[in-house]
């Protein structure tokens, strides 16, 4: 039993029906394990003094919430850049401190889902962690259909897939085989094999609008309708939301063993990993309204101030959204893959960037094609040439990469190699078009969108 958890328990700060909670199993997810490392231990001792309590269980959330993960330095962009917008300093000052207060937003939003998870059981959590996994890419991605800017949404996912795969693993790999040069770094490649068998059948709905285009195009193919893509990209959401449905059925019930995350032995430091609850059903469901309602303010100034950023940076749309977003955004759950490559944890690892990746392709990218079909926006599965090119290497690199079981430092330094390849073309490249959508119309089929 966790120290902290037990103390809390007999100061009666955990609330009613939390302490029965205690011995449950909860089968944790890799991305929990990932964020856990980013944790801190409570120190109770002072909590244990204050007579009422009622107050004490407040202050108690307070410190599990605000204060008990390593990156509460960050919280301060929240409240800065909550005030830049309402002073209206400089929309590119919104921006930066938007995008650095959703780092800690998205580490506490993903300690919440556990919490809560420990009331709803195994299943249920794990149900509450695929969805909340990626929830600042969901709330980005609404947002952004919301305002029209199909750019930013289509941008923005592929950005997250493209550093998962490359950035994230290709970090882990590399730092962890260094760490471990003396050790064979084994992982289980079941996990591999099904997350990257998702990916491929991913860029396969992704490359048909694009090639039905192509072929139209050149007439070598009439179409029943001049949105054909778009009426193909929704049939293939759907395709992809089945075959996320059956992944996650396959991954929570009949064959959970092969994903449940490694035992990571206590190395003296002050990081967490509970085994209980440290916040009541109640206020653990109170605070993540109130997170996800931050994470969701934060997300939309960053949507409304990306185009004055691009333009007082002197960057593309594209390369803002596909290379620094999904960075920053995503630095406290890349930053645990690549603390746990370093412990010879690769499963945990592979958790991470692999399961994320799959989570945003075959669950977040089709939920915002529907989600626009409800809109009235022309959000498709048609990423272009250069995009879907982008996404079908890094794929293949990857699943070539992962097919022998172990890894050493050079399959991380290769994975890197392309990942900046990559990044210096979405550089060097500029969107045809004019105006905040860089482009995009909303009353117009997303497939006039260029890189």
């Amino acid at each position: 039993m966790d120290p902290a958890a037990t103390a809390a328990a007999s100061a009666g700060l955990l609330e009613p029906g939390a302490k029965e909670l205690a011995a449950r199993h909860l089968g944790r997810t890799a991305h929990n394990m990932s964020s856990s490392s980013l944790r801190k231990k409570s120190d109770l001792a002072l909590l244990r003094k204050v007579p009422c309590a009622p107050l004490r269980r407040l202050l108690d959330n307070l410190q599990e919430v605000l204060l008990g993960t390593k990156l509460v330095l960050l919280f301060p962009a929240v409240i800065l850049a909550l005030a830049a917008r309402i002073f209206h300093f400089g929309q590119e000052w919104v921006f930066v401190l938007s995008l650095i207060g959703l780092v800690p937003l998205a580490e506490r939003l993903s300690f919440l889902t556990e919490q809560v998870a420990f009331y709803t059981g195994p299943t249920v959590g794990g149900l509450l962690n695929a969805t909340f996994g990626n929830v600042t890419e969901i709330i980005i991605a609404i947002f952004a259909l919301y305002k029209g800017k199909v750019v930013v949404v289509k941008c923005s996912l592929l950005g997250s897939i493209l550093s998962n795969l490359l950035l994230v693993l290709g970090t882990s790999l590399f730092l962890g085989g260094l760490a471990n040069l003396g050790t064979e770094q084994p992982y289980d490649r079941m996990q591999a094999d099904v997350s990257t068998g998702l990916l491929i059948l991913g860029v396969l709905c992704h490359s048909l609008p694009l090639m039905l285009r192509y072929a139209e195009s050149s007439g070598e193919h009439a179409v029943v309708s001049w949105d054909a893509g778009l009426e193909l990209s929704r049939a293939c959401s759907v395709v992809m939301l089945l075959a996320y449905v059956a992944y996650l059925f396959f991954q929570l019930k009949t064959h959970r063993q092969h994903f449940e995350p490694q035992e990571v032995e206590d190395d003296g430091d002050d990081s967490v990993s509970q085994d209980e609850a440290a916040l009541g059903f109640p206020s653990a469901m109170i605070w993540l309204g109130v997170m996800t309602l931050m994470t969701a303010v934060l997300s939309e100034f960053v949507v409304s101030t990306i185009e004055a950023a691009s333009k007082s940076w002197e960057l593309s749309v594209s390369f803002i959204s596909i290379i620094l977003i999904p960075i920053v955004g995503n630095a406290a759950e890349h930053a645990g893959a690549v603390i746990f490559a370093f412990k010879n944890k690769l499963d945990i690892t592979l958790g991470v960037s692999l399961g994320s990746a799959t989570q945003i392709s075959m669950f977040v990218v089709p939920l915002s094609v529907l989600v626009g079909w409800i809109m009235g926006v022309p959000m498709d599965l048609d990423f272009n040439l250069l995009g879907t090119g982008s996404l079908f290497l890094a794929i293949f690199v990857t699943t070539f990469t992962l097919q022998d079981g172990s890894s050493h430092y050079l399959k991380g330094l290769l994975l890197l190699f392309c990942y900046v390849v990559i990044a210096i073309c979405f550089f060097v490249s500029r969107q045809r078009g004019n105006g905040g959508n860089d482009g995009v119309n909303p009353g117009v089929a997303s497939n006039t969108w260029r890189i």
